[in-house]
C-alpha cells in the first residue's frame, strides 16, 4: 500500500481543511495516510489573541505532530501552510529546517512531492508560497507532482501548481471547489506514487 504523510501548519482551521479533503482524495485511491501538523511555535499571548485560533488549536489537540520518521515512512508527502508575506509558515519552515540529517543521507531522495495552501486574500501569495515549499523538494531530491489541470475540478480551481484557497481574511471556509481540487490532489499523488513505486 503506498504510503502518504500530509503534514501541514493551519492557525484557524482553512488549511487544515483543505489537508482533510487531500487525505480524502488519497484514502480513496487506496493509500494508507498519516495526516500530520506541525509543531506550533507562536507565543501564547498571539493565540489567544484570537478566537478562531484557541478554538482551532482546541479541535486538533488528538492530531499528531509529524516527526521525522514520517518523512522516513512516507512514500510520498504532501505539505501544506497557509502564506506569511508569499512565504510559508515559520512553523512548517521550522520543520523542514531540522531536516538535514536525512537529506544529507539521501533518505528523502525519489520520494513524490507536492503542496498545497491557503491565503487570506485573492493575490495573497498562493503560487509563491507553493513554489517556496518546492525549493526545498529540489534540494532533497524529490519527484514533485502537481496537481496541473489534469482533471476538470482544476479548471474551476484554477491553481496547477497545488490546491489553495482564499479565505477572505478567515470569513470564508473551504467551498466545494477547493475540497474538490484538494480530492483530486490527494488522489493524484497517490496514484503516480503507485505507479512510480511499480515502474510503470
Amino acid at each position: 500500500m503506498t504510503k502518504i504523510a500530509i503534514i501541514y501548519y493551519s492557525s484557524t482551521g482553512t488549511t487544515y481543511k483543505l489537508a482533510k479533503a487531500i487525505e480524502d482524495g488519497a484514502k480513496n485511491a487506496g493509500a494508507e495516510v498519516r495526516l500530520l501538523k506541525v509543531k506550533e511555535t507562536a507565543p501564547k499571548e498571539a493565540i489567544e489573541s484570537n478566537k478562531a485560533w484557541v478554538k482551532h488549536v482546541e479541535e486538533t489537540k488528538d492530531i499528531k505532530e509529524a516527526s521525522l520518521d514520517d518523512l522516513e515512512w512516507a512514500d510520498a508527502f504532501i505539505f501544506g501552510t497557509p502564506t506569511r508575506y508569499g512565504l510559508p509558515t515559520t512553523q512548517i519552515k521550522q520543520f523542514l529546517d531540522l531536516t538535514g540529517g536525512l537529506w544529507a543521507k539521501g533518505k528523502l531522495v525519489n520520494k513524490i512531492a507536492s503542496s498545497f495552501t491557503s491565503t487570506s486574500t485573492k493575490h495573497g501569495g498562493q503560487e509563491s508560497t507553493i513554489l517556496a515549499i518546492n525549493n526545498t523538494f529540489y534540494h532533497w531530491g524529490c519527484i514533485i507532482v502537481p496537481p496541473g489541470y489534469a482533471d476538470p475540478i482544476q479548471f474551476k480551481a484554477g491553481n496547477p501548481y497545488g490546491t489553495s484557497f482564499v479565505s477572505n481574511n478567515g470569513e470564508l471556509s473551504p467551498d466545494e471547489v477547493a475540497i474538490e481540487a484538494g480530492k483530486f490532489q490527494g488522489k493524484r499523488v497517490a496514484e503516480i506514487t503507485k505507479r512510480f513505486l511499480k515502474g510503470a
